[in-house]
């Protein structure tokens, strides 16, 4: 685990979604449960400009440095309010990815994970939803230029599209991008449709399931198990970088999906099996989105750490109490929500009325024939 507390320091201020405390708490809980113990903590670097270059221009990086407002460059609107400092912080985020990265590339770690990261929709140019420097691309692009990963698979499930990794390997033919994400149609960033694949050499490389609001633990992982154990036995990646945004939530107050932390948490154990099985093992796992800063981001991602750590926490666990009073009044119980996380496998067959099996069939549709997959079995 890559992490200091200066990580914790990303955010936007007291009332914005991307407030203070939600690494903060996450960490906290782990650290209760006795997850830490299982885990090698690694005090990220400074940041590193040379880093933040293999993705972001010259221009962005200067008028993120300058600490003023640059609305051309998306500093200091609503969703991305002027920050002093913010270049420091956002650029040791990408600096802790790339540690990680590096970790489990040259066979020091199995797994790493920086639950601080998961910046994934900041563009080359710009800021954008609440990410200032895009530190899954960094480490990626890093894992090609200086590590020699000749496959990288990318995996998105916060509840919006991945973007900005999918924008930057867009072309890439050696990327993989496959985001599950609300439908573009109801969310931000309004991009993520299942038509959109991937460009000249790269075509069929980005792999979009765009599902319904409402859709609950079952339609999720039906969804999840029908489009990316195929795709990713298919391509044959050397390492998988993952972004687990907790805003799928039910409970989360910017999105419309309706999963449980029971759902978020065995999505977890199904990315980690997938590594194993045809990455290698090789694993880097980051944060993300999510909102619900009490009640959901803290379980979730301390049930992250205990997947990465090789030690899940059961769901029937108590919250400790101690933490309980760091949070108040709001804080849970329980480590799970005593969800029914059952779900039929594609393979028992369509059902053409699903609004879930509609967005199974476009994925499906659009790029299993790039991979020699049957669309339809």
């Amino acid at each position: 685990m890559v992490h200091s507390e200066g990580l914790t320091r990303y955010d936007f201020g007291e009332g914005h979604p991307m407030g203070p405390g939600r690494v903060r708490l996450a960490v906290e809980l782990a650290r209760q449960l006795g997850v830490l113990d299982l885990l090698e903590v690694v005090e990220p670097p400074p940041g590193d400009d040379a880093l933040v270059r293999l993705v972001h221009t010259e221009d962005y990086l200067e008028a993120v440095r300058s600490d003023r407002v640059h609305t051309r460059f998306g500093i200091g609107t609503t969703d991305n309010p002027l920050v002093v400092g913010m270049h420091a912080v956002a650029s040791q985020i990408c600096a802790a990815t790339v540690v990680a990265a590096r970790a489990v590339w040259s066979g020091e770690a199995s797994r790493a994970v920086n639950i601080a990261g998961g910046l994934h929709h900041a563009m080359p140019s710009g800021t954008s939803g609440f990410c200032v420097y895009n530190d899954c691309a960094v480490a990626i692009r890093w894992l090609q230029q200086q590590g020699g990963a000749k496959k990288i698979v990318y995996l998105d499930i916060d509840a919006h599209h991945g973007d900005g990794v999918q924008s930057i390997f867009y072309d890439d033919p050696n990327v993989l991008t496959i985001s599950l994400h609300e439908s573009p149609i109801h969310l931000f960033p309004g991009t993520g449709f299942a038509s959109e694949t991937g460009k000249g050499e790269a075509e069929g490389r980005a792999v979009n399931v765009a599902l319904p609001p409402g859709i609950d633990d079952a339609g999720w992982l039906r969804a999840f198990d029908a489009i990316v154990p195929p795709i990713l036995e298919s391509f044959g990646a050397d390492i998988l970088i993952s972004q687990h945004g907790c805003d799928s939530h039910v409970d989360d107050p910017l999105t419309d999906l309706c999963l449980s932390v029971d759902g978020q948490r065995a999505s977890y154990l199904m990315v980690a099996e997938l590594a194993d099985r045809y990455c290698g093992g090789r694993w880097v796992a980051t944060g993300g989105g999510g909102y619900a800063v009490d009640t959901v981001v803290p379980r979730a991602w301390a049930h992250l750490l205990g997947v990465v750590a090789g030690a899940p926490i059961p769901l029937e666990s108590e919250t400790p109490a101690a933490w309980r009073d760091l949070v108040g009044e709001s804080a849970p119980l329980r480590m799970g929500d005593g969800a029914d996380i059952e779900f039929d496998p594609i393979g028992w067959g369509y059902n053409p009325s699903s609004r879930v099996d509609q967005a199974i069939i476009a994925t499906r549709r659009a790029v299993f024939p790039e991979f020699g997959l049957d669309p339809d079995f």
